[in-house]
């Protein structure tokens, strides 16, 4: 008997597996894994049933000749290697890391521990630990190296050791964020609505007709200033990285962040004595924390912001993202996240090829009547404040008169 619920047969052999049941039958899995062999072995344990001959293979809300082109774009994409890694590109990124914490204790050792030495010296800490940021990141999406193996160690070690936080817990966040982007109750990443912001136009309207005001929107726009870069990371993240590990008890992350602290001890209590060391390291993470936030939230916050509407893969990713223009300087502040379009409909795509695979997603957005949205940093900066500004205002329409 058939099984209406059922995955067919050909899509399991074929690797197109969904990873949950709301999803496409392919995209996901072919977007977040490195050995699809081996997952297909036990996805396989999963097929419960053929589906009636009758029964449609796409729902309404999904759009059949997009997703059908764009795995004709990933077929396209492998042909032309872009998804394998230039390690020379990595290991210069990880050098050029190594030598900016290596050069922030020098300026102390050589000039002293004044307070433009000092100031040098956090910049140039700074700046590793958002570099090293962007780092982790390629480690943590497998896309540097051909097995899981290699890319679990260095994002271990970039997160862990660089860092001081835990893969387990950027794994956890970050995949939510990639599976279903800017989809409220589903994409951590906009957690912040409602109890700090009124985000997207369409959840904005929908807490004002509630008559809900947790904060003031109409003012976030300007409180964003206040708690949004300069406190994420020094206010929020370094206390609930430890809660996180403790609480799932993932030893090994401790081991690796604790490895972290005490290479940052070791190297600069020796210098500063243990207040300018904490002086140093919360200067750090204040100066990170701006640098963080701005660059993450330009590609998402001023986008569509909505319930999940199990929209195909394909459209879920193209409406939740937008690029900041590509210039030298733009790639490494950001990370290669300017193109944060690219980096969602392929994710373990490495960051040096996202530029090649950009004119063929731009084409496939004209053919399909998407927007392909892509604007100067500086814009991309204003439009976050510009849109929360926004939403603000329409929160408050809704809430005075609906």
């Amino acid at each position: 008997m058939a099984v209406k619920t059922g995955i067919r047969r050909a899509e399991v052999e074929a690797g197109n597996v969904p990873t949950q049941r709301t999803a496409p039958p392919c995209d996901p899995f072919v977007a977040f894994h490195i050995n699809k062999g081996l997952v297909r072995k036990y996805m396989n344990s999963l097929l419960i049933g053929e589906l009636s001959p009758e029964q449609p293979s796409f729902e309404p809300t999904k759009n059949k000749e997009l997703i059908y082109e764009f795995r004709e774009l990933q077929a396209t994409v492998e042909r032309m290697g872009l998804m394998k890694a230039n390690h020379v590109f990595f290991l210069l990124y990880l050098l050029h890391i190594l030598l900016l914490d290596v050069a922030a204790w020098l300026t102390l050792w050589v000039f002293g521990t004044s307070f433009v030495p000092f100031l040098l010296c956090a910049v140039l800490l700074s700046t590793a630990q958002a570099q090293a940021g962007w780092l982790q990141h390629d480690f943590g999406h497998l896309s540097v190296f051909s097995t899981s193996t290699w890319n679990h160690l260095l994002h271990h070690f970039v997160i862990g050791h660089l860092k001081g936080a835990p893969a387990s817990w950027w794994n956890h966040l970050h995949f939510q964020h990639h599976a279903k982007p800017n989809c409220f109750r589903k994409d951590p990443d906009i957690n912040m609505h409602p109890f700090f912001f009124a985000l997207g136009k369409i959840l904005s309207v929908e807490l004002g007709k509630q008559k809900k005001k947790y904060m003031p929107y109409n003012h976030q726009h300007k409180y964003f200033f206040l708690i949004g870069p300069p406190a994420l990371l020094p206010l929020y993240f370094q206390w609930y990285i430890f809660y996180f590990v403790f609480q799932r008890k993932k030893w090994v992350d401790l081991a690796w962040m604790i490895s972290f602290y005490a290479r940052v001890s070791l190297t600069y209590m020796p210098l500063l004595g243990l207040k300018g060391l904490l002086g140093l390291f919360f200067m750090v993470r204040f100066l990170e924390s701006n640098w963080f936030v701005w660059v993450t939230q330009m590609n998402h916050i001023p986008m569509h912001i909505d319930h999940d509407r199990n929209m195909d893969w394909v459209s879920t990713q193209l409406q939740a993202t937008c690029n900041v223009h590509k210039s030298a300087f733009n790639d490494w502040f950001s990370g290669h996240l300017n193109f944060q379009i690219e980096h969602h409909l392929f994710p373990m795509m490495p960051r040096h090829n996202y530029h090649k695979v950009a004119p063929l997603v731009q084409s496939l957005c004209a053919k399909h009547g998407i927007e392909y949205q892509s604007k100067p940093l500086f814009s991309a900066f204003a439009d976050i404040v510009y849109s929360l500004k926004e939403s603000g205002q329409l929160w408050l329409d809704a809430y005075l008169h609906q």
